[in-house]
């Protein structure tokens, strides 16, 4: 089983991801809330900004503080150079 860090030391399996967008949009705002009435969200953001959702295979929304491009590059989806800008910003 293969963990990806997700900020904060927290960790989710690579293989239970379906998907990793932006919160920003409505819809992904409604997702959330939806996942928080069924105690099925994961604020993994330490109270900083919702950068990034996470949504599990099993239903769980996960947020994340770090950037969806962030994000994708540890899971080896993103390109070299979203990495590089990603991991400048946060040195």
């Amino acid at each position: 089983m293969k963990l990806i860090n997700i900020g904060f030391g927290n960790m989710v399996s690579a293989q239970r991801v379906v998907a990793i967008v932006s919160p920003d949009s409505a819809p992904v705002k409604r997702l959330g809330q939806e996942a928080r009435e069924r105690g099925m969200l994961i604020d993994a953001s330490f109270g900083r900004k919702t950068r990034a959702v996470l949504v599990m295979d099993s239903g769980h929304v996960i947020w994340s503080s770090l950037p969806t491009g962030q994000v994708s590059a540890r899971f080896g989806t993103g390109t070299e150079q979203e990495q590089e800008m990603e991991d400048e910003t946060y040195e």
